[in-house]
């Protein structure tokens, strides 16, 4: 019997093959600050608390995000504060501050448990979750 003949691949292929089976990595809590620094500092200040640069032009104070899990019972409302950040595209209220972060995001999801059921989220706004929710005090 003839020995068997294999296709050959290259490294840089079997990396793509590779690369294509794991799993997406989970954001982070550093993840998720690198974006509250872009994106909500100006508001919420660096410590979270509500105390930004233009939160006193606000015509509302802006939250204090490390009290969400105190003024909750002591456990962090992961589903009220993802659904408040991502905003919801068919309600968007003219007396809303805070910019809506969902749309063009809606494409690079990871799992996140949101009240025991596992979510599709965008990534950055995980990210986001996971960094408000380490912030708590």
């Amino acid at each position: 019997m003839p020995p068997l003949k294999l296709p050959i691949f290259s490294t840089a292929a079997l990396g793509i093959v590779v690369a294509a089976c794991t799993a997406p990595s989970m954001p982070e809590a550093p993840d998720g600050a690198k974006f509250y620094a872009a994106n909500c500092v100006s508001c919420h200040g660096m410590s979270g608390k509500g105390d930004g640069p233009l939160a006193p032009t606000l015509d509302a104070a802006p939250t204090d995000l490390t009290l969400l899990a105190r003024k909750n019972g002591g456990s962090f409302p992961r589903a009220r504060a993802l659904s408040y950040v991502y905003g919801h595209p068919e309600q968007r209220e003219l007396t809303r501050d805070m910019p809506q972060f969902g749309g063009s995001m809606a494409h690079d999801t990871v799992p996140v448990e949101i009240n025991g059921v596992l979510t599709p989220t965008p990534r950055e706004l995980a990210g986001l979750l996971i960094y408000i929710e380490s912030i708590q005090r």
